[in-house]
């Protein structure tokens, strides 16, 4: 659905529970991201792509931004409840399950216009916090139009998130991927 769909005041919908985990996951660990980065900029992307990825290394977002998720059997996953019950009582997002009791077959998480206003004046009063904001639009533009099970099987594809046992913290890439950086940025003489 789109946003006008849920009413007026609905200004963006990400679909599906296992997408929202995944978003998650590259804002958790910006080490993952990067290397999305360097793999889009492999399939014909620009060099700003490069770019991203170094400023992530020279802004030490792998040591400083980096928020453990545990393993599961589908992978990383951190309850949402609480995390979005806070978002959903101020109104800055809303969520709507479909199915049946007990049952949910699809989540749809909802941003407010409120929710919108709100990040932008954050943003703008604790620039701070306008990180929050460019990576989570980073993240979508990395994720683009794929599902939850796709954006998985991309976190998959890491033999290091692959072979993390059971109920363990997901290990970082960090140095496997700033050597990678390294060798494009010699590449492309920069």
């Amino acid at each position: 659905m789109k946003p006008g769909e849920w009413g007026d005041d609905v200004v963006a919908v990400l679909e599906g529970q296992a997408r929202l985990q995944a978003f998650d996951f590259w804002m958790r660990y910006p080490d993952y991201l990067a290397n999305e980065l360097l793999n889009d900029h492999a399939n014909g992307g620009s060099d700003d792509l490069l770019i991203i990825a170094r400023r992530i290394f020279d802004d030490r977002e792998p040591d400083l931004r980096n928020l453990p998720m545990i393993r599961y059997h589908f992978g990383a996953f951190e309850p949402l409840d609480n995390a979005l019950s806070i978002l959903r009582a101020a109104d800055l997002i809303r969520i709507d399950r479909r199915g049946q009791p007990g049952k949910v077959k699809q989540h749809s998480y909802l941003l407010t216009r409120r929710g919108c206003e709100a990040m932008e004046i954050l943003a703008s009063e604790a620039p701070e916090l306008a990180w929050y904001r460019d990576r989570a639009q980073l993240v979508a533009d990395v994720a683009g139009d794929q599902g939850g099970s796709k954006l998985k099987g991309r976190q998959y594809v890491q033999t290091e998130y692959a072979e993390t046992d059971l109920s363990q913290p997901i290990r970082t890439i960090a140095d496997r991927v700033l050597e990678r950086l390294q060798q494009l940025e010699g590449g492309c003489g920069t």
